[in-house]
């Protein structure tokens, strides 16, 4: 007989799983950083160009892009897009589902 495997289905948000504070703004600030990431990576651009474009130091690039993300504001990295030629849209809708709470997300 094999030992039963035991895990806990996740809510979605890992923050929120390994309780952060302020854990739904931490996935939305994640989820921006992985899209400024993905831009850099497809352009080819250097953190010492992102750094210029985005008005930042070097440093502060690299420490975001390995997840520590904390000095930045939503916004800000939403700026960051706009740098990188990005539109960002921002909708708001009301929410429709009973079971769960209304939630930000980055698509």
């Amino acid at each position: 007989m094999s030992p039963k495997k035991r895990y806990e289905t996740g809510s979605g948000n890992v923050f929120k799983d390994i309780g952060v504070p302020n854990a739904e703004e931490h996935l939305v600030k994640a989820q921006l950083v992985f899209k400024i990431d993905a831009i850099l990576t497809k352009r080819g651009l250097k953190q010492v160009e992102a750094a210029d474009l985005f008005g930042v130091r070097q440093p502060d690039v690299s420490k975001m892009l390995r997840g520590d993300f904390r000095q930045f504001s939503v916004e800000r990295l939403l700026r960051f897009l706009v740098a990188l030629d990005q539109d960002v849209e921002i909708i708001v809708k009301p929410h429709r589902s009973r079971n769960d709470a209304a939630a930000m997300q980055v698509v």
